[in-house]
């Protein structure tokens, strides 16, 4: 058994290390091909589409995860097929507002960020969270049963689509670069959704039944998961945009740029994240609160010896980095991504918050930490990026992580306190076919 979990874990850290890899690629690339103001008005097209899907788009996954293991544990599979039908409908009716939401932007892109040449590529994007949407949902199936190495190994395969869309594109423009994108978009939706599909035929068979007691708790879990979403589009996705507001495009360029170490501890920490998701969230379910514990404690600890060894070469070595990565032009970058080192080692030490919230059914946690977070960003980065450009609104990043740290830490203390509950029993076999009956 030892043998087998092994080498999925290693197979999802070596496909989400790929995807991460394929995804800083694309930024070099966009970086380097295009010039920094482009590069500034291709990261605020980007971070439009991400917003708008992550704001609109209701976050139905979380619930799926956490849930469908609550049903297989149960052996409730016509509740699970339920649920999976129910919630594919809203997450298309999400995608579909997000594409609303982007449209709208493009017809008024002049008087916002003062350049006329992003309506085009904004009109494209909208194409995005439509064809984006399947995604997630099809990745479920395959976490719930355990194959995380293949939802990494599908994450790899996006980035790459995505990698080759900007390579193909960028030399004909940022218009081209958005349509190849949405063309990469759909091959990746279509490929793990097909995977998806062979995952969940995989369960067993059984007729859909109502979701009863639990279909309260579910549109709870979902609006509050997606109001955490809500959350976390603000705090990554608004700071880019309020900056090219506040400032200029080329400062989003270095910006964009200056992002590039955060993404790097996002890409340390995503496999484990992935895997704590899957393997804390059955525990949960079987009452194994303690184990949940002890694997965060093991996980706070090597994110802070990592941080300790990874940061200082980095913090020296920027200028170089900058310099023969994203080439001389971007070096207005250096201190705005020192900075982001330094919020990026924050938020991988406490990266472990994001699955804990889905794994203990707390997802409004989010909304509040994350809340808080953006609280001190937004404002934060208006003033100090429309004072320091780029730099600023780094600072405002370090500031805000420092805040979302701090609240997540005094939580998880507060929860460790808390009284076990018993794990849900599987229904009577009688009281199932009654139910099924009704």
């Amino acid at each position: 058994m030892a043998g087998p979990l092994l080498r999925r874990r290693a197979a999802a850290a070596a496909g989400t290390y790929a995807s991460i890899a394929l995804g800083f690629l694309g930024t070099v690339v966009a970086a380097r091909m295009f010039s920094t103001q482009v590069l500034g008005l291709y990261a605020i097209v980007i971070a439009s589409t991400g917003f708008f899907q992550a704001l609109l788009d209701l976050t139905i996954e979380e619930a799926l995860i956490k849930f469908g293991f609550r049903y297989i544990q149960r052996e409730d599979w016509g509740r699970l097929r339920r649920l999976f039908r129910r919630t594919f409908v809203f997450k298309l009716a999400g995608a579909v507002l997000g594409a609303i939401a982007l449209l709208v932007l493009a017809l008024f892109a002049e008087p916002i960020f003062g350049h006329e040449q992003l309506r085009l590529p904004l009109a494209l994007a909208a194409l995005i969270p439509l064809l984006q949407s399947p995604e997630g949902i099809s990745a479920v199936p395959l976490m719930l049963r355990g194959r995380y190495d293949l939802r990494g190994a599908f994450l790899a395969l996006s980035m790459a689509l995505r990698l080759a869309a900007i390579a193909a594109g960028a030399s004909f423009g940022l218009a081209w670069t958005v349509a190849a994108i949405v063309v990469a978009q759909a091959a990746a939706s279509l490929a793990i959704g097909l995977a998806g599909l062979a995952a969940f035929r995989r369960f067993p068979r059984a007729d859909p039944r109502p979701l009863g007691e639990d279909a309260r708790e579910i549109v709870r879990f979902v609006l509050q998961s997606s109001g955490a979403t809500g959350a976390v589009s603000l705090r990554s996705t608004l700071t880019p945009l309020v900056l090219g507001i506040a400032s200029t495009a080329t400062q989003v360029g270095y910006f964009r740029v200056a992002q590039s170490p955060q993404q790097g501890f996002n890409a340390v920490s995503a496999p484990i994240r992935m895997v704590l998701l899957t393997e804390q969230t059955r525990d949960w379910e079987r009452g194994h609160r303690e184990r949940v514990f002890a694997g965060i404690r093991r996980y706070m600890l090597l994110a802070v010896l990592g941080a300790l060894v990874l940061v200082p070469p980095l913090l020296a070595l920027m200028p170089d980095v900058i310099r023969i990565v994203f080439e001389p032009k971007n070096l207005g970058a250096v201190t705005a991504a020192r900075i982001v080192v330094l919020a990026g080692a924050v938020q991988f030490v406490v990266g472990w918050s994001k699955s804990f919230a889905v794994t203990s059914g707390r997802p409004q946690l989010r909304i509040w930490t994350h809340g808080l977070e953006t609280v001190v960003l937004l404002p934060l980065a208006i003033v100090l990026g429309w004072r320091w450009g780029a730099a600023g609104a780094a600072g405002a990043v370090l500031a805000s992580s420092v805040a979302f740290a701090i609240a997540w830490l005094v939580l998880l203390a507060r929860i460790r306190r808390e009284p076990a509950e018993l794990p849900p029993a599987p229904p009577e076999p009688a009281v199932a076919a009654t139910e099924a009956r009704v």
